[in-house]
């Protein structure tokens, strides 16, 4: 009988699901997802978690209880660094903690950390010392290892073309889809966030597939390789050295080097430090950067954000570049 591993549908699963997944499924064991995002999940999240919890950090509480009595353990790795530039944010270094304090009855948690700015190794530490508590040799451990970072690097390779995080990974599952083709005099709009706030479609409000529906092209920050963006970040007075910040804000500077883009949307979420700051320093210098000529718009989602309001924001916002395209 394989082990079960649970994998909330939530954070680093809009990053690095992928390599995870390809990772325990060599060592034969099964990784479990937690279920689409719904109201039911958000609301047992908000419930349970701290009271001054961001979104992400609350719905990420309440696909660990839709997990809890499916699986032998969960993994939540503590994520400190991938590279040597940038790391974490504090509620992602203390996430094993925070749920093992706030959720009873919970099956064993594997919160190993994930460090890979202390070697050239890259996850390997990690992959070692789950594979060790798991009682596989460190043999499996590294073919394991080179499968996950195989998967990764075609995941990342489709996100590249076009793919949204999702897609691509029904891709690699053998899924017949391709991305969604960049219409030539359609709109071009950044949609630009932390990737666990813009592609679960319930929190998000399906922003992107309104914005497809209303036929507007949409750019991404995975669109852009991460070494140009972590070297576009690197134009700010200080270093920004929050790894999803770091990113957002290179694909700020990338998306407005464009001379084809019509607008940039920041998706952001109440509650969370790194991101508002983040989202300060997008106003500004996309003002001082285009001399005020590149349309922005910020939307800040929590559990009482309306489908309505933001549909009525995003058909304005449309509605206004039309007419700006069209008098230019």
């Amino acid at each position: 009988m394989s082990l079960h591993i649970g994998f909330p549908t939530a954070l680093i699963y809009y990053s690095h699901f992928p390599f995870w997944q390809a990772y325990f499924n060599r060592l034969g064991v099964e990784v479990v997802t937690s279920p689409t995002t719904t109201k039911a999940i958000l609301d047992d999240g908000a419930r349970e978690a701290v009271a001054d919890a961001c979104i992400p950090i609350k719905l990420y509480h309440g696909h660990v209880l839709a997990l809890k009595d499916k699986v032998d353990a969960l993994f939540i790795p503590r994520m400190v660094r991938l590279n040597r530039r940038t790391t974490f944010c504090p509620k992602f270094l203390g996430l094993p903690d925070m749920v093992r304090a706030t959720l009873d009855k919970l099956p064993p948690i594997i919160d190993l950390q994930v460090d890979a700015g202390r070697n050239l190794w890259g996850l390997w530490p990690t992959c070692r010392g789950v594979a060790e508590l798991l009682g596989f040799s460190r043999r499996l451990a590294w073919t394991a290892y080179l499968e996950g970072s195989h998967h990764q690097q075609a995941f990342e390779g489709l996100l590249l073309k076009g793919y949204l995080p999702l897609e691509a990974m029904a891709k690699l599952r053998g899924e017949p889809i391709e991305p969604a083709p960049l219409r030539p005099g359609s709109l071009n709009l950044a949609v630009l966030g932390y990737p666990y706030q813009v592609y679960d479609g319930y929190i998000s409000l399906n922003i992107i597939a309104k914005l497809r529906k209303m036929g507007v092209n949409i750019l991404t920050l995975e669109m852009v390789p991460q070494a140009r963006l972590y070297r576009l970040s690197r134009r700010l007075p200080r270093r920004l050295f929050w790894h999803f910040s770091s990113l957002v804000v290179g694909a700020t500077y990338h998306y407005l080097q464009q001379g084809d883009l019509d607008g940039i949307i920041h998706v952001t979420a109440f509650g969370c430090g790194p991101d508002a700051m983040v989202d300060k320093i997008m106003e500004l210098d996309i003002r001082n950067y285009s001399q005020g000529k590149m349309p922005f718009m910020s939307i800040c989602i929590d559990e009482q954000t309306g489908d309505a309001g933001i549909s009525t924001r995003l058909e304005a916002f449309v509605d206004m570049l039309l007419q700006r395209r069209a008098a230019r």
